[in-house]
């Protein structure tokens, strides 16, 4: 029995009732890629990005824009061979003058099309996030 129920394997998606440690948990059982980013402290869309690329151990050249992100979450991850699958959790997510709700959908789209990416690969790519 799967913690997710009806959530598609390939998502973008409020956190709602899910709680993190169910999350990696389900990940580790899963044997998949648990990534998490904790952004409360960020304000601008650099400062999130940065937060993201720590957390997820991105190369250190990561240039900190949207295009490097996609690039991160694709093909250099796909290079490195075949995956299991990744749960993402990106969590406080900011809503400030510098990280409006136009940043945080463009951020929002970027997994997306990344979760698009790796349903074309047949493998599992769902995003949790929340709001500050």
């Amino acid at each position: 029995m799967t913690l997710f129920g009806s959530v598609p394997a390939n998502v973008v998606q409020s956190i709602r009732a899910f709680r993190v440690p169910d999350l990696q948990a389900e990940a580790v059982r899963l044997g998949q890629h648990f990534l998490y980013a904790h952004c409360g402290d960020a304000v601008t869309r650099q400062q999130v990005l940065a937060d993201i690329a720590e957390a997820f151990h991105f190369p250190r050249h990561f240039g900190k824009n949207y295009d490097a992100l996609a690039d991160c979450l694709t093909s250099l991850v796909d290079k490195a061979g075949k995956q299991s699958g990744f749960l993402v959790v990106l969590e406080q997510l900011p809503n400030t003058p510098k990280f409006d709700r136009e940043a945080r959908e463009t951020l929002l789209d970027v997994f997306r099309d990344a979760a698009d990416f790796w349903a074309d690969k047949k493998v599992a790519f769902r995003v949790f996030y929340s709001f500050q």
